[in-house]
């Protein structure tokens, strides 16, 4: 008993420390409850969300690396690429310069739309998973996000009812363009960061208005948000940052013209915050930037034409047909099923206009309004055209032409900007609706549901893929192209077919390519151009894939053929089975290169 008596209050604490476990467990899991039910609705928003992007997507989850997006596989190709290439920073293998395509010069990847910051953060999954899972996820979740991010916007920073929110934040993360651009455009549908920059902006304008008593710290904390926001933005989508960015500027004219007394007490705070924002993303971003426009292989002009690229005036009052009342018809208004960037229907036009006008003259009202009409606008391109002819009537666009860097600027996708403008101003007014009595509380929501009933998405269109050959698949490849060499798939992949460059996504880029699928200088004068222009022995090769039959083959073109082997660093051809005209293709190789060996289902021919 004598030992017992020293260690007995020793062990109480111990004791009561036991006791109180239970308790603490309980105390957590109550307030787990509690945080539940107080944002059961965000949750279930968010849900809602995703199971929407799901839906618009479920055509690639069956078997993403079987299935594709039958209107534009040759983007998906290209994306599914870049996001191979981007998973090797987890591997400690990447640069702004590519090698693993248009070997040996290497492809620009600032010039190109690579969605860096996508690619890393999802490099986990790409590399255990591979490219087109990846590819899959991100399109359903860019859509959602997309969704979402507005949606916290408009009930935490606008202090909107959830069921305003909701309805806006469905327009901006699954209206037709959106919907449109997930045909393979992950640098356009990856949205979920432009809220947040639109909430720093509101924050630093609010903590530089003098009124509610100036916050030097808020507005520091706000400016550097900003500048952090804005640099990874660069790395997802620059033309998104870029339509953002003029939207804002436009609107913060409208704002400050409609309410003076705000500009003349906060501007003075506003613009220093804003100068340090900007201050500290050029730290960070002055290098990719130089390096997009003048480092090796980079572009200083966009090389699509604005002409081409203009939204059709009637595509405006035009159901997309991707939307679940839209006709197949209506395709031809625009340029491809990417496109469909101005297609919100009349219904959806005439009810935004009349909500627009029931809000008043709020500041924010005619600041969404004016951005709208202003975007909108600038979509027509240089000259309107109207039900595919082009008319003599010059539009806003031609202001712009000139300007270095913006006049490259696709014309019809400044209409994606109109899609969180309007669903901002469908957020006010079902709010101010449903804050209200009488019959506008359920005239305004009524009215808002049934505008936005005929522009809900469809399921995107998708279809089966090719199989890879075995040499590929299995890992066969590394017996005649050690990782980091080139490998030449027969025929080489160019900007219309660049399916060999799934090839080198099935193997995480750990081989190159020639030629292929990306932006360079290679137009007149160095201008940008898609692609490259073919070596003699790929225009050969690619003829004999397109028309089939054996050319003539001599010393000439034997040792045209060594010096491009040589030019490309290649260390083997191969020519997989299933290849269009592949007899024909093999005889002109052994003609060239000798005699070919067969590993798995393909030919190869070391140089």
């Amino acid at each position: 008993m004598s030992s017992a008596a020293p260690t007995a209050p020793d062990a109480a604490p111990e004791q009561a420390a036991r006791s109180d476990v239970p308790a603490r467990a309980a105390g957590r899991w109550v307030r787990l409850r509690a945080a539940v039910a107080r944002h059961r609705a965000d949750l279930l928003v968010g849900l809602l969300f995703t199971a929407l992007a799901g839906w618009v997507t479920h055509g690639l989850w069956p078997d993403p690396s079987g299935r594709v997006l039958a209107l534009n596989p040759e983007d998906q190709t290209l994306y599914e690429w870049f996001l191979a290439v981007d998973s090797r920073a987890l591997l400690g293998d990447f640069g702004l310069l590519t090698d693993r395509l248009n070997a040996p010069d290497g492809v620009n990847l600032m010039a190109n739309t690579t969605v860096i910051a996508l690619g890393v953060a999802f490099a986990p999954v790409t590399l255990l998973f591979g490219a087109p899972v990846t590819f899959a996820l991100l399109a359903g979740l860019n859509l959602a996000g997309t969704a979402l991010a507005w949606y916290l916007l408009f009930t935490r920073v606008l202090g909107a009812h959830r069921l305003a929110a909701a309805l806006g934040a469905g327009l901006c993360g699954f209206g037709p363009g959106i919907v449109s651009q997930t045909n393979s455009h992950l640098h356009m549908t990856a949205q979920w960061l432009v809220p947040v920059i639109v909430w720093l902006v509101v924050r630093l304008l609010r903590a530089a208005d003098p009124l509610g008593g100036p916050d030097r710290r808020r507005m520091l904390t706000s400016a550097v948000g900003l500048a952090v926001v804005v640099s990874v933005q660069v790395f997802v989508g620059e033309e998104v940052l870029f339509l953002c960015a003029l939207t804002l500027l436009v609107m913060a004219v409208a704002y400050a013209l409609a309410d003076r007394a705000l500009l003349r007490r906060a501007l003075p705070g506003f613009a220093g915050g804003m100068l340090v924002a900007a201050g500290l993303a050029l730290l960070v971003l002055g290098y990719p930037l130089w390096f997009q426009f003048a480092g090796p292989q980079g572009v200083a002009d966009g090389m699509f034409s604005p002409h081409y690229f203009s939204a059709d005036l009637v595509s405006w009052w035009t159901l997309s047909p991707l939307s679940a009342a839209g006709s197949d018809e209506a395709a031809r208004l625009t340029t491809g099923p990417a496109e469909y960037n101005t297609f919100l229907g009349w219904p959806l036009l005439v009810v935004a206009l009349g909500c627009a006008v029931w809000l008043g003259r709020r500041p924010l009202v005619l600041a969404c309004a004016a951005g709208a009409l202003v975007m909108a606008a600038l979509s027509l391109g240089p000259d309107v055209v109207v039900r595919g002819d082009r008319t003599s009537i010059p539009g806003p666009y031609a202001l712009l032409a000139g300007l270095p860097v913006v006049d490259g600027a696709l014309p019809m996708r400044f209409a994606l900007a109109v899609l969180p403008l309007a669903g901002t101003l469908l957020v006010l007014a079902v709010d101010r609706a449903l804050r209200g009595t009488g019959r506008a509380r359920r005239l305004v929501p009524a009215a808002v549901g049934l505008a936005l009933l005929p522009v809900l998405p469809a399921p995107l269109p998708t279809a089966e893929r090719p199989a890879l050959p075995e040499f590929i698949s299995a890992g066969h490849w590394r017996e005649c192209v050690r990782p980091g060499g080139v490998l030449v798939p027969v025929p080489l992949p160019t900007p219309k077919e660049p399916w060999p460059m799934r090839w080198a996504t099935a193997a995480d880029a750990a081989f190159g390519l020639p030629e292929g699928f990306f932006i360079a200088p290679y137009g007149k004068g160095g201008t940008a151009a898609m692609g490259t222009w073919k070596r003699p022995t790929s225009y050969l090769l690619s003829e004999v894939a397109k028309r089939g039959g054996r050319p003539a083959i001599g010393d000439r073109e034997r040792r045209q053929a060594a010096r491009d082997a040589d030019r490309w660093g290649a260390s083997c051809f191969a020519v997989a089975d299933g290849t269009r005209h592949a007899d024909d293709l093999r005889a002109t190789l052994d003609q060239l290169y000798g005699p070919a060996e067969r590993v798995a289902d393909a030919w190869i021919w070391r140089v």
